[in-house]
Parts: structure tokens; C-alpha cells; sequence
């Protein structure tokens, strides 16, 4: 089994495609690019923000820093079941990411302020965040992944994210993946992960296919669409999209 990572940093690109963009994209990147160990996974995490969502209204405005808090599983976790408690930070085009593990009934607990982190530095700078902001949990968002390592071994990824659905109710994710799809039902969201330049080869597919990144966030989407609305949906348990 994989070391788990704890560290990440990187630029990541966002592009919104259509069903026959990803099919084609998919087909042009093969002989580069391979499935990953787990190439196919349901990806869920809760978002944690302030009492009045400074977060991701402070997000949306595209500083040159932003910060956000979540806690990720890949599918649904029982008790006992490891989850990561992730702080991702944004400066100036470039990602860091910063997690630790925890089990899920813990990670809750920890959260929420009820029970100590494992005193790495990530869990003080952890710390820190909460007692800045004091973030409760507000949105859960959940995806259908598919990703994709470069088969020269080096660090470039590429993700297509489908069936992206959300709740803000029901904030557990040993709960499942249930909730509104958005912002539409056909939408495929591709995300390339990599530390510099991409190569030749991605840049002339994406330019060749007339696909340009955009600035898309999951939850700022969602909060547009549905929180700062006023829009108010309740989703059954069994529209829950995952196994």
C-alpha cells in the first residue's frame, strides 16, 4: 500500500468540459498518462467555514491568499474508518496542502474542539486556524473521481470530476453521498495537478481541442447557487449516488 502524503504543493488547473471534450481529451492523453493504483473513487468532504461563510465570500473575491478548512474521506467511512483533516492553502497561483489522519468519530471530536489533535506541526497550525476563525461545518460535498498519473513517473495528474452533489444538512459523511447535483447534471470538471510548467504534449491537446482553464470552486459554486440564494433543497437518502 501507497505512504500516505501529508504534504502538497503545486499549481492546479481547473477546466470545465463537456461529455465529449473528456472523450476526447481521455483518448489524446493515454499514451502519456495511466489510471492510478484506486483509478476510480467517490470523493466527500466537509467544508468548514464561519457563522456568516467569511471563508468562501472572502474566497470568492480571488485574494492573492485564501485558506480553507475540510475534512476529506474516499467513499463512506464507518466508525473506526481513517479520514484526512485538510488545511489547503492558496498564494499567488500556488497550492498548499497540509493534512493529517485521523479516524472519523475522532476527526469529528477534533473538529469541533471536543478532543486534541496528534501535536504535529500540521495539527498546531491546524489548531491555529480554528481558534482564528472558530469554522463549524457547513457544506458536504461529494464527487465521482477518475484519475490519472503520468506514466514517466513524474508528478503531472489529472483528474475528471463527475456527479458533483451537495448538502448543507446532514453534515456527517458516514451519512453517504446524497444531495443536489450542481451546477448542472452533465457537468465534467478536469483538474490538472502539477508542480511547474505542463508538458508539450497536454498544452497542444488542451489548445488543439479548444479547452482553456476557468476558476471553478466546488463549494464557492455551491454556495452561490444554493446558500446565498436562499434556495433551500432536501434530498432523500436514496438519491445517494455512491455504493
Amino acid at each position: 500500500m501507497s505512504e500516505i502524503q501529508s504534504c502538497f504543493k503545486r499549481y492546479e488547473k481547473k477546466y470545465l468540459i463537456t461529455k465529449e471534450q473528456y472523450r476526447v481529451l481521455l483518448s489524446g492523453m493515454m499514451p502519456y498518462m495511466k489510471p492510478d493504483e484506486h483509478p476510480v473513487y467517490t470523493v466527500n468532504n466537509i467544508y468548514y467555514d464561519t457563522e456568516n461563510f467569511d471563508l468562501i465570500r472572502t474566497s470568492l473575491e480571488k485574494p492573492v491568499y485564501k485558506e480553507k478548512l475540510r475534512m476529506r474521506s474516499y467513499g463512506i467511512p464507518k466508525n473506526g474508518d481513517t479520514v484526512f483533516v485538510e488545511l489547503k492553502k492558496k498564494f499567488d497561483g500556488v497550492v498548499y496542502k497540509r493534512r493529517i489522519t485521523m479516524d472519523v468519530q475522532d476527526a469529528v471530536l477534533y473538529l469541533a474542539g471536543l478532543r486534541k489533535g496528534d501535536g504535529s506541526q500540521i495539527s498546531r497550525e491546524i489548531d491555529y486556524f480554528r481558534k482564528l476563525y472558530k469554522p463549524t461545518p457547513k457544506v458536504l460535498i461529494s464527487y465521482d473521481r477518475e484519475a490519472y498519473s503520468a506514466a514517466d513517473g513524474s508528478e503531472l495528474r489529472i483528474t475528471f470530476d463527475t456527479a458533483l452533489r451537495a448538502r448543507s444538512y446532514d453534515l456527517d459523511l458516514r451519512l453517504g453521498t446524497y444531495g443536489v447535483l450542481f451546477p448542472t447534471e452533465d457537468i465534467c470538471l478536469m483538474e490538472i495537478k502539477i508542480p511547474g510548467a505542463a508538458p508539450m504534449w497536454l498544452a497542444e491537446l488542451l489548445s488543439d481541442n479548444g479547452v482553456f482553464p476557468t476558476s471553478f470552486s466546488k463549494y464557492g459554486t455551491y454556495y452561490k447557487q444554493f446558500i446565498l440564494s436562499g434556495e433551500s433543497l432536501i434530498i432523500s437518502k436514496e438519491v445517494n449516488l455512491s455504493a
